[in-house]
């Protein structure tokens, strides 16, 4: 008995710790692991939406691009938009060009991951957003990228602002694939 309780100690400490927290049945490949100031977000990417975009978002991590960059804009009901790896205030994008458009008909919903962009509709380049709540407004007119799978409760904590004054940041974000 004192063997297997041993054995079974041992295997829980050799699993790191995010694995456990990915849902079942997951693409790590296709999937984003965001550790916040408040905690843990595990985003879904939609490659069958928007291929070009998720892998400009995974690319992006995979550059380090993301870590530590601000929540600079988070509005109640609507959405928490960050990305801004070059200015951190929402006016910057990467050394990579500006994505075409992708749009789709996935409704913009309550945990739904789009890209920003300015008016012109081939502009998203590293910035995004996680819905608060629906906003059907968006529909076909911004690009889905993906949907949060775990963490929606940590979403919900983001310090609102437009600007944020002392904003939360997403500390570090991998590709799930990648994480050791």
């Amino acid at each position: 008995m004192i063997r297997i309780l041993a054995v079974l100690a041992a295997f829980a400490f050799a699993t790191p710790a995010w694995s456990q927290a990915l849902p079942a049945g997951l693409d790590k490949a296709n999937a984003i692991v965001i550790d916040t100031t408040k905690g843990r977000v595990i985003v879904k990417l939609r490659p069958d939406l928007a291929p070009q975009h998720a892998e400009r978002i995974k690319l992006l991590a995979r550059d380090g691009y993301y870590n530590n960059v601000p929540f600079h804009r988070v509005i109640e009901g609507f959405m928490a938009q960050t990305g801004d790896g070059q200015r951190f205030n929402g006016t910057g994008g990467s050394k990579y060009p500006n994505l075409p458009a992708e749009f789709s008909n996935v409704p913009f919903k309550r945990g739904i991951v789009g890209m920003a962009r300015s008016s012109e509709p081939n502009s998203a380049n590293s910035q995004f957003f996680i819905m608060f709540a629906d906003g059907s407004f968006l529909n076909g007119k911004y690009t889905v990228v993906g949907e949060v799978v775990s963490g929606m409760d940590v979403v919900d904590k983001i310090k609102r602002g437009e600007p944020v004054q002392d904003p939360d940041k997403m500390v570090k974000v991998q590709v799930a694939s990648d994480i050791k």
